[in-house]
């Protein structure tokens, strides 16, 4: 797991063309302009997502965890709390290779991820975003999804 400023992306983008061009993404995209949806970057092996939603109560959220997937997660605006913990021994309780996901229940680390962060999660990172952090706050985030 990566947990960093935008502004040191250039460290990370050389751990492969893939995580570049994710980078590079972010970097050239006005998400002032950008609306909800779907956008390919390099067809279906990087795209992103882009979303805005109220952060949730922990109890709603779930702990998860991708396959087939890097998640490069940017959070334009807003806070919000994202757990995570390495993936070791725990046994997912919901799977679907289908759609690249797995749900798990375990104790975790906390971390708070605002305006102008990423994270990178890489298979064997779980992670919980959409947490509020102190009061539910209003989060535009660009998840971009990088095939492995």
């Amino acid at each position: 797991m990566v947990f960093d400023k935008i502004e040191n992306y250039r460290i990370y983008a050389g751990l492969s063309e893939q995580i570049n061009r994710a980078f590079a993404y972010i970097n050239e995209t006005d998400f002032s302009q950008t609306t909800v949806g779907k956008y390919h970057i390099d067809k279906d092996d990087v795209f992103a997502l882009v979303q805005e939603y109220d952060t949730k109560e922990r109890e709603e959220c779930k702990l998860e965890g991708h396959m087939k997937h890097i998640d490069l997660q940017y959070v334009v605006s807003g806070i919000e709390r994202m757990g995570v913990v390495a993936l070791t021994n725990q046994l997912p309780v919901v799977k679907s290779e289908e759609d690249d996901y797995c749900f798990y229940e375990s104790d975790m680390s906390l971390i708070a991820v605002g305006a102008g962060m990423f994270t990178l999660f890489f298979p064997d990172d779980l992670h919980m975003p959409c947490m509020k952090f102190g009061q539910i706050s209003k989060v535009k985030k660009v998840v971009v999804k990088i095939r492995i």
